[in-house]
């Protein structure tokens, strides 16, 4: 196969987090008085490092760095609380580690979540063991800046151009392609197909299945072939 490692983004991509997300930034913003921003609108942000997202929704906080931080704050509180939208793994996504694991590939995340999020939500699914290396926005740099790639592909010992990013944003498949790898666009987070489609993804599919039927393939051509 010409892929030794697989980098799966996280939220909208391995957790359907995306509701959950909205509503805790809607909140945050509301606990300091911020333009409402749509479902539409923050789910176009989700991707990016906390600090970037803010800014982006809130053009006007750039010189704010002490609300900026001050919202952020909020909204890891909000995203804390159990009331808030549930967040579970889309189907397959466990049995989808485990293929890759199986073919002898590493796997790895690559998120816009801060450590601590990210380091709770595995725990909560008791995945802290199963992924090689992961990297977070508050440790490296925001998406699409491809230096969390890099920072994998060394500690993973992994060329660039045989890993394979997986993400459901542009910001995913950008990096992807500023990292000079190959990138898979899934449709079921939070940007459009006709959005992800602009990024030019070698590959599209709607579910974790269809992708783990795609890696199948792919092994049993090699088998084939040798």
């Amino acid at each position: 196969m010409k892929y030794q490692a697989v980098v799966f983004d996280w939220d909208g991509t391995l957790a359907d987090s995306t509701g959950r997300i909205v509503e805790s930034m809607q909140c945050a913003a509301k606990d300091f008085d911020l333009p409402y921003r749509s479902e539409y609108d923050v789910k176009q942000i989700i991707g990016l490092g906390l600090p970037e997202a803010i800014i982006t929704l809130w053009p006007q906080l750039e010189r704010d760095r002490t609300v900026v931080k001050g919202v952020a704050k909020q909204y890891g509180l909000h995203y804390q609380d159990e009331q808030r939208t549930e967040v579970v793994l889309f189907d397959h996504a466990l049995e989808l580690i485990g293929q890759i694991k199986t073919l002898g590939l590493k796997v790895a995340v690559a998120t816009g979540k801060g450590r601590v999020g990210l380091d709770r939500a595995l725990g909560q699914f008791e995945l802290a063991s199963v992924f090689d290396d992961t990297r977070c926005a508050d440790e490296t740099r925001s998406k699409p800046h491809p230096l969390m790639l890099h920072e994998l592909s060394s500690s993973l010992d992994v060329d660039s151009e045989r890993m394979l990013m997986v993400g459901d944003t542009q910001f995913d498949l950008d990096m992807a392609h500023n990292g000079g790898m190959d990138s898979v666009a899934i449709t079921h987070g939070a940007h459009s197909l006709e959005k992800l489609q602009l990024s030019k993804p070698m590959l599209v599919v709607d579910n974790l299945k269809q992708l783990s039927q795609w890696l199948s393939a792919q092994s049993e051509f090699v088998l084939k072939e040798n």
